[in-house]
């Protein structure tokens, strides 16, 4: 796990946010950063090689993917969580607790 990932799964384990996330958790063909699988929710955290064109067409292929086997894809970038880890934070409450 990077840096960042590490940073946001001290928030996420043992249920904290009032539901279980897993990390590094397999959904089809992909490895997800971390899922909440009574949500269908994915959590992805990117770095910076996710600017460039190509990594940015691949990760949409890979969200269209996740989304068709019924999971939605929440991004954010390194800086989100080394910066705004309060702001994050807050935007997973409220999707966490949104009605379905």
């Amino acid at each position: 796990m990077t840096h960042e990932e590490m940073l946001l799964w001290e928030h996420l384990r043992n249920s904290k946010l009032g539901v279980k996330f897993r990390r590094q958790h397999a959904i089809g063909d992909y490895i997800a950063d971390f899922a909440c699988i009574s949500l269908g929710l994915v959590i992805e955290v990117d770095g910076g090689y996710h600017d460039s064109t190509e990594q940015k067409k691949e990760d949409e292929i890979r969200t269209m993917q996740l989304n068709a086997l019924g999971f939605e894809v929440i991004r954010f970038s390194n800086e989100d969580i080394n910066c705004r880890i309060e702001s994050v934070l807050e935007l997973l409450k409220e999707k966490i607790n949104s009605p379905l």
